[in-house]
């Protein structure tokens, strides 16, 4: 029989179910795992050897938790994951407001129903998904709405005084025991709501208004911060920060192979966009253009740089190649270097700017994100084009520069189909044979990413002019480009 057919409370017992507080079954839940060498978090990296660690120990010391990082670090991810920490199913005392343990009650509700049907009392089984409750903090939130307040119209139905305490309509906490409870942006919720919450998180029980009434209850809370915050919008009251037991720091993935899977993994792609080539070279792109966000001084670095920008850019990035795809009417497709200026909207909307970036422009200052993510990520797939100017060895971009300086131009047009961008691409002298000599695996796609960001990374270091046309992106020789200004200004 399984468990949850059980219906009663003597037949509860007759099975040997102890009751435990979900700080204890979150500590020998993972115990389990850890003995089992099972992962506690999934599409989680980065953070196995800093952040997870400091959960894991959170929890085994039993305390509640505020996760403090910059916006984008996966803070809401990792307590909505904590709840396959849970046991699958509890028992609960049915219609009982407080989804109280049938071993501990602590509601007048089930403490008088058990008292009055005993052993037949009827118990009902709550799935470990339902036992998640989130709330974000708002100006408008009110202690009622947290931790519950006197129900006049409940008292008039019950013909009830407001002494009473089956008039209380009890707020989100009380309703969440035996839950995950959390609370996003914290320092968002007003000061005198943080103190309500000092007896929940010290003692573990609730007081609601004037009434001699405690309710020991069970539930992990877990908070989220943003540091900015404390400074922005409001603070964590000292008391309040006192009372949790682990402040864990969030931070950005530390490497491009991390940004990379955590991409993967968030983007949402259709079947149809999953069968475009993305050329690995276009992947790090994407996720350089955030690194270059966050370093930017243009960019508010203290309100961070979210990892939803590169999954905006990447999700666009794939659009454009299928929008490419669908107007030429062909079933097959790669992604290309200038897909990425279609990111710039998505970019737009993730950056918080200073002022002088204000004064740019954002989508100025996007498209110079993804020249300066360009610019740098050239350098290390192909020869620095400073430092063999500096050591005056002949440049092995020569040929190319050369090509471009006997009159020639080229214009990559968005709405070009396969071959043709192919076909420009190969046409230009000493293109193929720089892709081959330093990335000789590269094939297809790959191959005319990398032939195509070497045009790109050649005027990104000024050795090219890259103009944008209306429909496309055209390069021709530097030297040309500057006395063809100067003949227009004159």
């Amino acid at each position: 029989m399984n468990i949850q057919e059980i219906a009663t409370l003597g037949a509860l017992k007759k099975v040997g179910y102890r009751y435990r507080s979900i700080k204890d079954e979150l500590r020998e839940n993972l115990i389990t795992r850890l003995h089992a060498g099972e992962s506690v978090f999934h599409g989680i990296y980065g953070y196995e050897e800093t952040v997870v660690p400091e959960v894991e120990r959170a929890i085994l010391s039993r305390h509640n938790i505020l996760f403090l990082g910059l916006r984008g670090q996966a803070k809401t991810m990792m307590a909505r994951q904590l709840v396959q920490l849970l046991d699958e199913y509890i028992p609960v005392i049915t219609g009982s407001p407080l989804n109280d343990d049938p071993q501990y009650p602590v509601s007048r509700y089930a403490r008088e129903l058990i008292a009055e049907m005993g052993d037949e009392t009827s118990i009902s089984w709550i799935h470990r998904s339902e036992r998640f409750a989130e709330k974000l903090a708002t100006p408008d939130v009110s202690v009622a709405d947290l931790i519950g307040d006197i129900d006049p119209i409940k008292a008039a139905n019950m013909k009830l005084s407001f002494a009473d305490e089956q008039v209380i309509h009890y707020g989100l906490i009380p309703r969440s025991n035996r839950f995950i409870f959390v609370i996003n942006e914290l320092p968002d919720l007003q000061a005198r709501l943080q103190v309500a919450l000092f007896n929940i998180l010290q003692e573990g029980d609730v007081q609601i208004r004037g009434f001699n009434l405690r309710i020991p209850l069970d539930v992990q809370f877990i908070f989220t911060a943003n540091p900015e915050d404390y400074t922005n919008r409001g603070s964590i009251v000292t008391p309040l920060k006192d009372r949790i037991g682990s402040q864990i720091l969030t931070h950005y993935p530390k490497s491009i192979e991390y940004s990379k899977q955590i991409t993967q993994d968030q983007a949402r792609l259709t079947i149809h966009q999953q069968e475009i080539a993305i050329p690995e070279i276009l992947r790090n792109l994407v996720e350089q253009i955030a690194i270059e966000a966050r370093k930017s001084e243009y960019v508010d670095a203290k309100s961070g740089v979210s990892t939803r920008l590169t999954i905006s850019a990447y999700e666009s990035l794939v659009s454009a190649a299928e929008l490419r795809m669908l107007k030429n009417g062909h079933s097959y497709s790669y992604a290309r270097i200038a897909d990425l200026y279609a990111a710039v909207p998505a970019i737009n909307g993730k950056v918080e700017l200073v002022y002088e970036g204000e004064q740019e422009g954002p989508a100025i200052v996007a498209q110079n994100l993804i020249t300066l993510a360009i610019r740098n990520t050239f350098t290390q797939l192909f020869s620095d084009p400073g430092k063999l100017k500096k050591k005056k060895e002949s440049s092995e971009y020569a040929a190319i520069t050369e090509w471009f300086g006997a009159g020639n131009a080229v214009d990559l047009m968005d709405d070009e189909n396969d071959k043709e961008h192919a076909d420009t691409l190969h046409g230009i002298d000493g293109l193929e044979a720089l892709v081959r000599r330093h990335h000789p695996a590269a094939r297809g796609a790959e191959q005319l990413a990398l032939m195509e960001f070497v045009l790109h990374g050649l005027a990104a270091h000024s050795l090219l002019s890259r103009n944008k046309l209306t429909r496309g992106i055209g390069f021709n020789d530097l030297f040309s480009s500057l006395l063809r200004a100067e003949e227009e200004n004159d």
